[in-house]
């Protein structure tokens, strides 16, 4: 069976790649570098507090998280 916490997850199958990723509640709280992300190109990992204003972007990589309902 698959995990609910990466089911929602079919736009980051490409790690490193996306520099806007839009992610459900579901999968709440999020963090960045995300799960899959190559080793040589990440970062200390961070939670992403994109519940507050519905969108928000790592402080290391700019990465934006936008909160799809």
């Amino acid at each position: 069976m698959p995990n609910p916490k990466t089911a929602e997850r079919t736009d980051l199958e490409i790690p490193n790649e996306e520099r806007v990723h839009e992610v459900h509640r579901n999968v709440l709280p999020i963090h960045c570098p995300m799960p899959g992300t190559s080793l040589w190109n990440s970062h200390p990992q961070v939670y992403i507090p994109v519940e507050e204003t519905g969108s928000a972007k790592c402080p290391y990589c700019g990465c934006e998280y936008v909160l799809k309902d």
